[in-house]
């Protein structure tokens, strides 16, 4: 079966709102300035999909480490993170996820940072935006700022998001 084949029976066979959980990491952002983490909650519900858990949280692995755990633990079948994916000191967001997967999506990243090189330039090469699976759950780390997540759910997530969940459920 192709990958259109694939993509239509995984909306045919969408079972209603998928439970997800967006996590924005930052030092500096709070809720109510979030405006990124906002954008991620927004399309997710314009797609039919709930939000059942979000945080802000200060960029430190064991805190991101703990609240993916627990999104996935609570059914979070997807998990979008933002923020503290690039190469600054404190950006540990990629180094913490990368040790609960256990698959890798490289593609993802890779097709993002083209994506970006097309938007921005040669400044692309500082995103470390991934994904994976943890435990059943999809995991997307991407970048915090607004144009980033922006870019990735119009273009990559959103358009796949039945076919990735289909294929992470069925056996």
């Amino acid at each position: 079966m192709g990958h259109q084949e694939h993509e239509e029976r995984a909306k045919a066979e969408r079972s209603g709102a998928l439970p997800c959980g967006v996590l924005t990491i930052s030092d500096t952002r709070s809720p109510e300035t979030d405006t990124s983490g906002s954008a991620i909650r927004a399309a997710l519900t314009a797609a039919g999909h709930d939000v059942v858990r979000y945080g802000v949280v200060h960029d430190e692995p064991d805190v991101i480490v703990t609240l993916v755990k627990s999104y996935a633990a609570e059914g979070c079948k997807l998990v979008i993170t933002n923020g503290g994916t690039g190469i600054a000191r404190r950006d540990s967001t990629i180094d913490a996820i990368e040790t609960l997967l256990d698959k890798r999506l490289p593609g993802f990243g890779e097709i993002f940072r083209m994506l970006s090189y097309a938007e921005i330039g040669p400044a692309a090469m500082l995103s470390r935006a991934t994904a994976g699976v943890h435990q059943g759950a999809l995991i997307f780390c991407l970048p915090g700022s607004l144009a980033a997540v922006q870019l990735a759910l119009e273009q990559l997530l959103i358009p796949q998001l039945d076919h990735l969940v289909w294929e992470t459920v069925r056996s």
